[in-house]
């Protein structure tokens, strides 16, 4: 076990771990993204999701700029420590493009998931 977090996680050769969140209240999953050992720490201190922005290369905190944060309930591991799960408390919409989900569309390209803000009211 790893002192850090109580569980080996394995971080891949880069270092980020696939972190998935999910509404804790309607099981809906909201996105995906990528966290560090300093989100994952960031997140368990304050209780609000933190990642890794793999293209601009810095931690950030989900809803900093938007005000769509995300309340961490609880934070699970895969079977393999491979990946980590947010259940979240979703203020707002989850994806920058406004809508409730980043899941908002099938392959086919159809949109299914409903928009709930501007982005850009909000991105300005």
């Amino acid at each position: 076990m790893s002192a850090e977090f109580g569980v080996d996680l394995d971080f891949g050769n880069d270092g980020l771990v696939p972190a998935v969140a999910q509404d804790a209240d309607t099981g809906d999953v909201l996105m995906l993204a990528y966290a560090n050992r300093e989100a994952l720490a960031k997140s368990r201190e304050t209780g609000r999701a933190h990642y890794y922005s793999r293209s601009r290369e810095e931690l950030w905190e989900k809803g900093a700029t938007s005000g769509h944060t995300q309340e961490i309930d609880e934070i699970r591991v895969d079977c393999d420590g491979d990946a980590i799960l947010y259940l979240v408390e979703q203020a707002g919409g989850a994806c920058h493009t406004g809508y409730e989900s980043c899941f908002h569309r099938t392959l086919d390209g159809d949109t299914v998931g409903e928009q709930v803000f501007d982005p850009d009211a909000v991105y300005e």
